[in-house]
């Protein structure tokens, strides 16, 4: 069979270019090539095709050998710093000392929230031996499930058994829901669900008022989700009139655990103004230092109530003796002091005038007799300031040796 012309002249060629290349890079390796002339030889691929074996002389990998990917270049990634909040300090542990035998009792009712306030009232008066306080709470009761806990019907013993000096109440988180109403259930917040709940809450505050003891009801806080802050909201108000009504004193927390806005904040500042984590991670329960931040605000008119001047305080602070009459102490009446009244700078009287400058004229009387109607003007002396005729006038000779007033005149 005949070869073809091309295939001669490739077999012809081909050994001719090797012996050529041979010899070239022999003589680069013996005269040490240079690096750009080498360079330049890896840039034409004319050159590489030339001795490359033909496709059909290449030999082609099994097809059951894996091959190996070569790895894609890819742009370095730039370094991303995430910030992470610092951690908050760890509070130092709370050591409670030994109660003494008559220590007032300051007992706290309610809910899972007014556990929380036991707890923070624990951290307060932790150092105070006079001051114990006392958790009732039931996590899960309220005013509404009375099938469940029945509040007014254990206030009642349980003031009996740990005969408090003050009660605070914390209830409401878990009243969002139906109440029974006779035979009929009610949706919350409507017009009959309001008017039970109203009645129920006035009813337990009476309790402490018929046992005159004070008490603190203690408002709810905000809550992540949005209905359930609008009903808290609703609810702090009822129970504003139950304690206003019963003799007691509502304290309002919401300021504490919203923002400028008034919107849910898992983060704020605790009692020392640090950004602390009120909330837990549901956005309902609290943290320590939220529990602490609930107490901080009952704080004030508890120590009010217990008669201390500070959590640490022993001793009720004495009230304030009242001086008998007549004696060195009591107090003296008021000396009586004359005083000038103001003087009017508009009193014409200042001068001994009777009337303020600028007053219109008085009514002259004309030559018959009869009173004017109006003032006469006043005509201006010629060659006066207020002369303002055109041309003007010269005064009318004086008589010689004296002057128009009258007087003596100079002699030049």
């Amino acid at each position: 069979m005949a070869v073809p012309t091309m295939q001669r002249v490739r077999r012809i060629v081909k050994p001719a270019f090797a012996g050529i290349i041979v010899l070239a890079f022999g003589a680069g390796a013996i005269l040490q090539v240079s690096p750009a002339f080498a360079q330049d030889l890896q840039l034409r691929p004319w050159l590489r095709n030339l001795f490359s074996p033909r496709r059909a002389e290449r030999v082609e990998p099994p097809a059951n050998v894996p091959q190996k990917r070569q790895p894609k270049a890819t742009a370095p990634r730039k370094k991303t710093t995430v910030r992470s909040r610092p951690a908050e300090p760890a509070s130092p542990p709370v050591t409670v000392v030994e109660k003494a035998a008559d220590a007032r009792v300051v007992l706290v009712v309610g809910d899972f929230m007014a556990s929380g306030l036991a707890d923070g009232l624990t951290t307060v008066f932790a150092e105070n031996p006079a001051v114990r306080v006392v958790d009732r709470s039931n996590g899960s009761s309220g005013f509404v499930r009375d099938d469940y806990y029945n509040w007014p019907g254990e206030i009642g013993p349980m003031l009996e058994a740990e005969k408090p000096a003050v009660v605070l109440i914390m209830m409401g988180s878990n009243d969002r829901q139906q109440m029974k109403v006779g035979d009929a259930r009610e949706a919350p917040r409507t017009e009959g669900w309001t008017q039970e709940y109203k009645k129920r809450t006035v009813n337990f505050g009476k309790h402490f008022s018929e046992a005159k003891l004070p008490f603190l009801w203690v408002g709810m806080p905000s809550f992540r989700p949005g209905s359930m802050t609008s009903d808290m909201l609703a609810l702090n108000e009822i129970y504003r009139d139950a304690a206003e009504s019963a003799g007691g004193e509502f304290v309002d927390i919401w300021e504490g655990f919203v923002d400028e806005n008034g919107a849910f904040i898992s983060r704020g500042p605790d009692i020392n103004g640090q950004p602390v984590t009120l909330r837990a991670e549901d956005g309902i329960n609290m943290t320590r230092a939220g529990k602490r931040k609930v107490a901080f605000y009952t704080e004030k008119p508890l120590l009010k109530l217990l008669g201390l001047a500070s959590p640490n305080a022993t001793t009720a602070v004495p009230a304030p003796l009242v001086p008998e009459p007549g004696s060195a102490d009591a107090p003296r009446a008021p000396a009586s002091i004359d005083r000038t009244p103001p003087m009017l700078l508009s009193d014409p009287a200042l001068d001994g005038g009777t009337e303020l400058l600028g007053a219109s004229l008085p009514v002259l009387a004309s030559e018959t007799g009869k009173a004017q109607d109006k003032p006469q003007p006043v005509t201006a002396s010629p060659g006066r300031a207020d002369d303002f005729a055109w041309p003007p006038q010269r005064k009318a000779a004086a008589a010689p040796g004296k002057d128009t007033t009258g007087s003596v005149a100079r002699e030049n």
